[in-house]
């Protein structure tokens, strides 16, 4: 009885060290192994140089993905500020009931405002006959005071003259470029003039700037500009008619659905475009970018786990006779294998977690951080006259920020298949034959 009993007692202890999956000595092994002694140095080493790389890699596509999705956000805001959501045209007869379906359009439920609108290209010219190309816009008074994005960004003069049908907006960009100022005089020139019996004579007419705004975007700043709507119908031989009416909506992602009540509340044949349609190559360019940025910067998250795979090869050398006591003591391949993937996968989880609140803190703080680097390299970062953005935006996505992190785990979690394979794999005798 007392050999049947010291052999169960054997048993028990030779079975301790495979209790369970992830049981605790296994856990407590795998933290002894990320521990480093002196001569283990080199291993710690390289498992600290992966802890950054995965911690920076993260930290990293967070960041960038979050200013790219400022950049976005601020350029949407800006194109949608003064150009339309949804831009109604005719099919068969003009827009010579502009007046009428305005309202119409306006008590749509979800219609912000209905714009109606005269377009036009000219030549405009200033002081010593510098001259440029225009993109002249025709609104009325009331509406222009609607659009925020030019009412409420007048760098000089004012929209008195404007509303007074006496005076033109003109953008910050085109004014500087034709040296003209508040309260100077525009010449704007149109091929579409007066018919005569020698041809078309084009249209000459100058206008009294009554404001110049700054909306942001230099492609805007340096082309249009505003003229009342009575004013650029006659300029534009269209009397009573209007080419488009631009709607402006409460949610521009809704435009699907406003589509047929704006269809029906028409009452006749239009064409409907909408932002979307009009800007498709320009948020297509900035989708592209964003996938290739994620793609190229999950390089260095690879990079970092590669290291784990190093790591754990080197760690799984140096502790063959470790593996092969603990494979005599009765421990399971299984075992050995969930002792290194917990070691590697540690590394992994807590770079993340690391890259994480990194990442965090930087968007944050990114307008700070700006500054200061500004600051120690005596340039200006971000320059907002070429930017025309005031503060760096950093616009976090949880769906992306989860994303990377999932990313991240995954690599780090494939990395360490195979070392700790190899470690299960380990032939005990030949293991502490070499030792």
């Amino acid at each position: 009885m007392a050999s049947v009993a010291a052999g169960q007692e054997k048993q028990k202890v030779e079975k301790a060290p495979s209790a369970g999956a992830f049981s605790g000595f296994e856990r407590m092994v795998a933290w002894r192994y990320l521990r480093s002694r002196r001569k283990e140095a080199y291993i710690s080493v390289i498992a600290g140089f992966s802890f950054i790389g995965i911690m920076l890699g993260v930290a990293t596509l967070i960041i960038v993905m979050a200013v790219m999705n400022g950049f976005r956000t601020e350029l949407i805001s800006r194109i949608l500020g003064i150009n339309g959501h949804m831009i109604v045209q005719p099919v068969d007869t003009p827009l010579n009931d502009y007046a009428e379906l305005t309202k119409k359009f306006s008590a749509v439920p979800g219609v912000k405002m209905a714009l109606p609108l005269v377009e036009g290209q000219t030549l405009a010219s200033g002081r010593g006959g510098a001259g440029s190309g225009a993109l002249v816009r025709g609104v009325r008074a009331e509406d222009l005071e609607k659009l925020t994005e030019v009412a409420g960004n007048i760098k000089q003069g004012d929209i008195v003259g404007f509303a007074s049908g006496q005076g033109v907006l003109v953008g910050s960009r085109l004014a500087a470029q034709l040296g003209l100022n508040a309260g100077d005089q525009i010449t704007l020139i149109s091929p579409e003039g007066d018919v005569t019996p020698m041809g078309v004579n084009p249209r000459v007419k100058s206008y009294t700037i009554s404001g110049i705004f700054e909306i942001g975007m230099s492609e805007y700043d340096a082309t249009i500009i505003y003229m009342p709507l009575e004013e650029s119908q006659l300029y534009f031989n269209a009397e009573g008619i209007v080419q488009s009416i631009e709607l402006f909506i409460n949610d521009p992602e809704a435009v699907d659905e406003l589509r047929p009540k704006i269809e029906e509340a028409a009452g006749r044949q239009i064409f409907i475009t909408d932002w979307r349609q009009r800007n498709q190559t320009f948020f297509s360019a900035l989708q592209v970018e964003r996938n290739v940025m994620f793609m190229i910067l999950t390089l260095i998250v690879l990079v970092a786990a590669l290291n784990i795979i190093s790591g754990l090869i080197m760690l799984v050398k140096d502790k063959g006779s470790d593996i092969a006591i603990l494979r005599t003591m009765g421990a399971s391949s299984g075992a050995i294998m969930r002792i290194f993937f917990m070691t590697g996968a540690a590394i992994g989880l807590v770079g993340t977690l690391a890259g994480v609140v990194l990442g965090v803190v930087v968007c944050l703080n990114i307008e700070s951080i700006r500054q200061f680097f500004s600051w120690l390299s005596g340039t200006v970062l971000f320059n907002p006259e070429l930017y025309f953005l005031s503060e760096l935006p950093a616009e976090m996505s949880v769906s992306e920020t989860v994303s990377v992190v999932t990313m991240a785990l995954v690599l780090s979690f494939i990395a360490t298949i195979f070392p700790a394979w190899r470690a299960s794999r380990l032939d005990p005798v030949q293991a502490l034959r070499y030792e």
